[in-house]
């Protein structure tokens, strides 16, 4: 069995749900349950025995140690994160917390119980650190996109902390021989993601006639990964990717934030209920940009394609109205999720930073 950490957040219920749907290999499932950790994802699980919720934090030495002990998962997936920039500007110190602390109380972990493997079981164990594009920096407009050689440049807490993390890993790699896998996705989209990334913020406040805030000019560009083919990337990566090594996953789709946001406005005058006469690119409103805001990523994804064969497998165009469908078949989904806190959240970032 493998055993993941942060199964319950986006890409980790996302992920859990892709394997036990092509795989029989159980999963133990590990999460700490906060604001962005959602067990209904998982609700079509319940029943499987193939799947084992434990909620804990990956810092709880004692815990970990005795899941690797009881369990022997061949592979760790380290998902757990805290991971949107505008909350940690607001407060970081959950971020130091879980994303370096916390990664590093983990590796301490599995290296312990790595060391009591046979040699054959040494070999063929993994610890696969799923990161981010964040960690590189920002792109001027005409830059070559983030290979996996390009200097760390982290703009915010958020980046700086994964970037952290994604040098122990490094380390317990080079220093102790610990077989280890890091990936560093672009921004993915698609069902279960928490409101406050933008997609499902502009999807949720669309239908309920808010407006779409948009930060500075919103020409910043991201690349765009639907976070099934992120997914099926990093089943790649454990199955044949080199340990020591680390892999860009993107979905070569540059787009600007403001262009993302026309195309989510122009999908629901199509799929939403015509009967409302809502122009949703009435809705737009641009706020004060957030401190410290990258222009430009962009992920060269050619090694992975190169050396593992994986390319994804949906355009944004493909991708993003398959997402925006699944909101509009779960927004009981959306509305479990937007508590009292979460909206506090959204009025905290955004209620005075009108333009």
């Amino acid at each position: 069995m493998i055993l993941v950490t942060g199964g319950a957040g986006f890409i980790g219920s996302n992920f859990i749900l892709d394997w036990l749907a092509q795989s029989d290999e159980a999963i133990i499932n590990l999460d700490k349950l906060t604001y962005a950790g959602n067990l209904q994802n998982l609700a079509g699980l319940m029943d499987d025995i193939r799947h084992v919720f434990v909620q804990g934090d990956i810092g709880d030495v004692e815990l970990m140690s005795n899941l690797m002990a009881q369990y022997q998962p061949r592979a760790v997936i380290n998902f757990a994160a805290e991971s949107h920039v505008d909350r940690s500007i607001h407060g970081p110190v959950p971020f130091i917390q879980t994303n370096i602390v916390g990664t590093f109380r983990l590796l301490e972990t599995v290296y312990a119980h790595w060391k009591t493997l046979d040699q054959s079981s040494k070999n063929s164990f993994r610890f696969l650190h799923v990161s981010t594009d964040e960690v590189y920096g920002s792109l001027n407009r005409d830059e070559a996109a983030f290979t996996e050689t390009h200097r760390y440049q982290p703009s915010s807490p958020y980046s700086a902390s994964k970037a952290s993390s994604d040098h122990l890993v490094n380390a317990y790699h080079k220093t102790y021989g610990l077989p280890v896998l890091i990936t560093n996705c672009s921004n993915n989209y698609g069902p279960y993601q928490f409101p406050e990334k933008l997609i499902p913020l502009m999807i949720a406040n669309a239908l309920a006639g808010k407006p779409l805030p948009i930060y500075g000019d919103g020409r910043q560009v991201r690349d765009w990964l639907y976070v099934a083919d992120h997914c099926s990337a990093l089943c790649r990566v454990l199955e044949a990717g080199k340990p020591g090594e680390t892999y860009n996953i993107g979905g070569w789709n540059e787009k600007a934030n403001i262009e993302i946001v026309q195309t989510i406005c122009g999908l629901l005058q199509e799929l939403a209920d015509p009967s409302s006469g809502t122009n949703y690119l009435d809705l737009i409103a641009y706020v004060k940009d957030r401190p410290g805001h990258d222009r430009r990523y962009a992920i060269d994804a050619k090694k992975i394609e190169h050396e593992l064969g994986w390319t994804p497998g949906e355009t944004f165009e493909t991708g993003i109205r398959k997402t925006l469908q699944w909101y509009l078949d779960n927004q009981d989904w959306v509305a479990s999720v937007q508590t009292g806190a979460y909206r506090e959240w959204i009025e905290t970032n955004y209620g005075q930073q009108r333009q």
